[in-house]
C-alpha cells in the first residue's frame, strides 16, 4: 500500500514511523511533513483539490488525517467518491471536537457521563454568565466553543478568573462568539484512545498527558509537554467503568448519529472521586499522546487501520509491548509565547532515543527549529523509572539556543 500522512508535528511524525513498518506498506508520503518526516510534499493541508490530486497521481490508497482543521472543514466528505480511503471522520462526526457545545450535547444525550454544563452567546447573555459563574462559586471551566488548537480553554478557581477568561474570549474571537461554561471537576486526568469502524472501537494503552509548560503543573496550558504509557493506577476495574460510563454510550451514539466515522476517538478524561468523567473528545490521535502510544502498539497499525475499512476491527486483537514509554518535548525558549526559529540543533545523532520531530525543518544537511514545539524524545523501561531515567539521560545530548523542557513528566503522584 501507498500511504500519505497530513500534518506536520510530532504525532504525524509518529504515525509515518510506525506505518513504515508495516510489511504491507510499499511507501509512505507526509504532507506537509517536517525535518525528520518521509518523503515531504509542500503542500497546503487545507488545498484539499491539490492533495486529491497529488494521491490519486502517485496512486495512494490510505490518506491518514493528523490534525483536527482539515477534518473539520470536511476532507473526509470532500474525498468521498475518490479511490483514496480518508482515515478520519466525516465533518458531521469532527463535530465532537469542532464544536464544545455540540460535543457536550452529544454527550447528554447519550448519557456519557461528564461535567455539568450550561452554553451562552456573550453578545446577549453577560448577566447569565455571571449569574451561573456565581452559582458555582467561580470554580468553573470556560471554553470557546470552535477550535482553538488547545488555547481556548481557561481553567477557573475564582470568579474574577472566569470573568478575565470570557474577556479574553471576546478580544480574540469576538462578541458574536459562543461558550461553555462547565463545573470544575477535581481528580487525575488521563487519556484514553481508541480506534474506531463507527461501530466498535480498540482502545491503545491508556496514556497521560502533560500540559502545563512549568514543573509541578503549574504555568499555562501548552499543546502538551510530555506523556507517559501505559498508565499505573488505570486498572482493570477503572477500565471497566471507563467503558460502561463513557466508551460504550459514545461509540452508540456515534452509530446511532449516522456518522461517516472511521478514525480515532480520544477520549480526555478525569477521574473524579465519584468515578470517570469526559473533559473533551478529540477526532484524531492526540499529541503528545501518539508519541508513546504508537511505539508501544506492537500490532502493525496499518493492518489495524485497514481492518477498520473493511469490516473486520471486531474481530481484531491487538498487541502491546510490556515496557513502560515516555515522552518528554524539548520546546523553543517563550513557547507558547513569543519564541525563535532557524536555530541549529545538535546531538540528534548522539541519543539512543526515538526521537520525533515537530517544529523542525532540515536544510542542506542540517536540522533547524522551526516551531514551538520543537522535538519529542522517547524512552522506554521495564518500569516507569527505568524509562524516565532513559529518556532524561539521552535528551540531555540534544543542544539548541534557548531549550527548555519539564524536568518531571512522568513523576506524578497520582492517586486515584
Amino acid at each position: 500500500m501507498k500511504v500519505a500522512v497530513i500534518g506536520s508535528g510530532g504525532r504525524e511524525h509518529a504515525i509515518t514511523w510506525k506505518i513504515s513498518q508495516s510489511d504491507i506498506c510499499e511507501k509512505v508520503y507526509t504532507i506537509p511533513g517536517n525535518g525528520g518526516t518521509p518523503n515531504n510534499v509542500p503542500l497546503d493541508i487545507m488545498d484539499f483539490k491539490s492533495i486529491r490530486d497529488f494521491c490519486e497521481k502517485k496512486g495512494v490508497d490510505l490518506l491518514i488525517v493528523g490534525p483536527e482543521v482539515p477534518l473539520a472543514a470536511g476532507i473526509t466528505d470532500y474525498f468521498l467518491g475518490s479511490t483514496v480511503k480518508v482515515f478520519g471522520p466525516d465533518q458531521r462526526g469532527a463535530i465532537l471536537e469542532s464544536s464544545k457545545i455540540q460535543a457536550k450535547k452529544f454527550m447528554q444525550k447519550y448519557d456519557v457521563a461528564s461535567a455539568e454544563f450550561k452554553e451562552f452567546i456573550l453578545r446577549t447573555d453577560q448577566d447569565k454568565i455571571e449569574s451561573y459563574i456565581k452559582e458555582l462559586n467561580g470554580k468553573v471551566v470556560v471554553k470557546y466553543d470552535g477550535l482553538a488548537a488547545g488555547k481556548g480553554v481557561f481553567v477557573c478557581d475564582q470568579s474574577a478568573q472566569a470573568l478575565e477568561a470570557i474577556e479574553q474570549i471576546k478580544s480574540i474571537y469576538g462578541l458574536d462568539s459562543e461558550v461553555l461554561i462547565e463545573e470544575k471537576l477535581t481528580g487525575v486526568e488521563l487519556s484514553i484512545i481508541g480506534i474506531t469502524d463507527g461501530k466498535t472501537i480498540k482502545l491503545l494503552l491508556p496514556s497521560q498527558d502533560h500540559k502545563q509548560l512549568l514543573d509541578q503543573d503549574r504555568g499555562p496550558n501548552t499543546g502538551g509537554m510530555g506523556a507517559y504509557c501505559p498508565v499505573p493506577f488505570c486498572d482493570q476495574t477503572l477500565m471497566e467503568q471507563i467503558k460502561q460510563t463513557i466508551i460504550d454510550p459514545t461509540i452508540k451514539g456515534i452509530d446511532k448519529e449516522g456518522f461517516h466515522y472511521i478514525g480515532v476517538v480520544y477520549f480526555g478524561l478525569m477521574i473524579t472521586a465519584t468515578g470517570p468523567k469526559v473533559l473533551e473528545y478529540n477526532v484524531r490521535l492526540g499529541d503528545p499522546e501518539t508519541e508513546v502510544i504508537l511505539p508501544a502498539l506492537k500490532s502493525d497499525l496499518l493492518e489495524v487501520m485497514n481492518s477498520s475499512f473493511n469490516g473486520t476491527l471486531s474481530k481484531y486483537e491487538l498487541e502491546f509491548h510490556q515496557d513502560y514509554f515516555l515522552d518528554v518535548v524539548l520546546v523553543a525558549g517563550g513557547y507558547p509565547g513569543n519564541y525563535k526559529k532557524g536555530l541549529e540543533i545538535s546531538g540528534l545523532q548522539t541519543t539512543d532515543s526515538l526521537i520525533f520531530h515537530a517544529g523542525t525543518r532540515s536544510e542542506n544537511g542540517k536540522i533547524y527549529t522551526n516551531g514551538g514545539r520543537v522535538l519529542n524524545v522517547v524512552g522506554r523501561g521495564k518500569t516507569l523509572h527505568e524509562a524516565i531515567v532513559n529518556t532524561y539521560s539521552n535528551l540531555n545530548k540534544i543542544r539548541f539556543k534557548d531549550v527548555y523542557y519539564r524536568r518531571d513528566i512522568g513523576k506524578r503522584n497520582n492517586r486515584v
